[in-house]
């Protein structure tokens, strides 16, 4: 340790109080003329300059805490901006790195998760692209132990991993297997990183523990005192935790007294009036059920990531519509590898789904589901990410133009792929996007919006019917 710095590497109050300091300053301040020559490359090296020029120490991954005299680890992360002012997490929050050969020998409370990342300090500071990342402002400090409710999540999600690795299947963690803990893939580099697992000869991808995108808001604010009264809690005692398997229990086990039930019927046992047109309807039951108040969003989905989807089925188990995702653009799209695209993001999402099933015009709701999309899927649909950005990269979009003036696209079909497909998704003809290559058909510079969708087929035979 540099003796320069003023505080006691044995005590965590002195640590933190000392790393406070920090706040509304950048590193340059902070750290005066000396950081100048910093030499680190790379993503990580916010961090690496921040532990080398402002707490005195040589970067390192050693499976100690950072500082551990006093038991704590030092993360810094950056932060994004919303209009109304509040901080969000502008990405995970990535720990240590996951050792397949150790780990299955571990217990949680001998884990070298639970050594190195019990106690957190914890260092926001605004991402600015336009600066230099030492003027970066940082903005949030302070300190994080996980409270009892989370605590369970975690180690839950923990031997969740552990167990998956058990059953040699390490090659096929996702994150949507998990709630607040993830297991996720490092970057570019994960492509190139590839480890061997114990009972399976496969090799693995190189994975880190990491606290969910979710979760890290969930701790954002926490520190910045934001109001959290739009949350609501679905486990508001701990305790209920100890007689369930996990949360995914806890959830369906209040949706099933009203399987079998309209939705209407549903909507006066619970002693509501609701506007059945309008859009937040079924979001309003999903509430109602889980004893939320109306408008307010799920603590724990929100804590996990978890993408919430109401499906109306067709009385022979189709889905009505396929399920669609957000716009993509395209300039961003062809930049974009496979491991940091939106569309893999969200395919190892945890999801859960609300099935609703038409019997005439009634709505009757026939079960709830936790799922993520397994490995070999994620993979079968990869294709249809790959054909659109070899479509895009030629400038091949149209096919052809009809009489009507409608466009027919060369970008994936439902008839191509069992899982995916590529369809327009906008306000109108005029809604469009950027394309990096114009079209070499039409000439066109810009197109309409589109997005990838969830076959309406995949959701009946992979999702509701298993």
């Amino acid at each position: 340790m540099n003796n320069k710095r003023n505080f006691d590497i044995n005590s965590s109050n002195s640590i933190i109080e000392f790393a406070k300091q920090l706040k509304k300053q950048s590193l340059r301040q902070a750290c005066g003329s000396e950081i100048e020559k910093h030499g680190y490359k790379g993503k990580g090296n916010f961090g690496q300059i921040l532990e080398k020029f402002y707490f005195g120490y040589e970067p390192n991954s050693d499976a100690e805490p950072d500082f551990k005299e006093a038991g704590i680890e030092l993360k810094s992360s950056p932060l994004k901006t919303l209009k109304n002012g509040e901080f969000r997490s502008k990405e995970r929050l990535v720990l240590n790195i996951i050792n397949y050969l150790e780990v299955h020998k571990e217990n949680f409370e001998n884990s070298s998760f639970w050594k190195k990342n019990a106690h957190l300090l914890l260092v926001f500071y605004l991402h600015d692209k336009d600066l230099d990342l030492l003027d970066y402002i940082i903005k949030l400090v302070d300190d994080w132990k996980y409270p009892n409710e989370d605590l369970k999540i975690i180690k839950h999600d923990w031997e969740t991993i552990n167990q998956k690795i058990k059953d040699g299947k390490a090659h096929e963690l996702s994150e949507g297997d998990t709630f607040y803990l993830g297991a996720c893939t490092k970057g570019s580099t994960a492509l190139k990183s590839y480890r061997d697992q114990p009972f399976n000869k496969e090799k693995a991808k190189q994975r880190a523990y990491s606290l969910k995108q979710g979760y890290v808001n969930h701790i954002i604010a926490n520190i910045a005192q934001e109001e959290t009264a739009v949350y609501g809690k679905i486990i508001e005692q701990p305790e209920i935790l100890d007689l369930a398997e996990s949360i995914e229990d806890v959830v369906i086990s209040k949706f099933q007294p009203f399987f079998g039930k309209s939705a209407k019927q549903i909507e006066q046992e619970l002693g509501l009036e609701l506007n059945s047109k309008a859009k937040s309807y079924f979001a309003n039951l999903t509430n109602a059920i889980l004893g939320l108040k109306l408008g307010q969003k799920i603590e724990e989905f929100e804590k996990a990531d978890i993408i919430v989807k109401t499906i109306r089925l067709k009385e022979n188990n189709l889905p009505k519509e396929d399920i669609s995702f957000p716009t993509f653009k395209y300039q961003e799209l062809v930049n974009t590898d496979w491991e940091n695209s939106d569309f893999k993001n969200i395919l190892e999402s945890k999801f859960f789904f609300v099935f609703y099933q038409f019997e005439g015009k009634r709505l009757i709701l026939r079960k709830v589901k936790f799922w993520n999309m397994s490995y070999s899927d994620i993979t079968e649909a990869k294709s249809v990410w790959d054909k659109m950005i070899e479509t895009i990269s030629k400038g091949e979009i149209v096919k052809e133009v009809t009489k009507k003036g409608i466009r027919k696209t060369y970008f994936p079909k439902k008839t191509k792929n069992r899982i995916s497909h590529v369809r327009p998704h906008a306000r109108n003809a005029e809604d469009t996007y950027d394309l990096p290559v114009a079209d070499k058909l039409t000439g066109l510079t810009e197109f309409t919006k589109h997005c990838f969708w969830l076959n309406a087929s995949y959701v009946k035979d992979e999702i509701y019917e298993k």
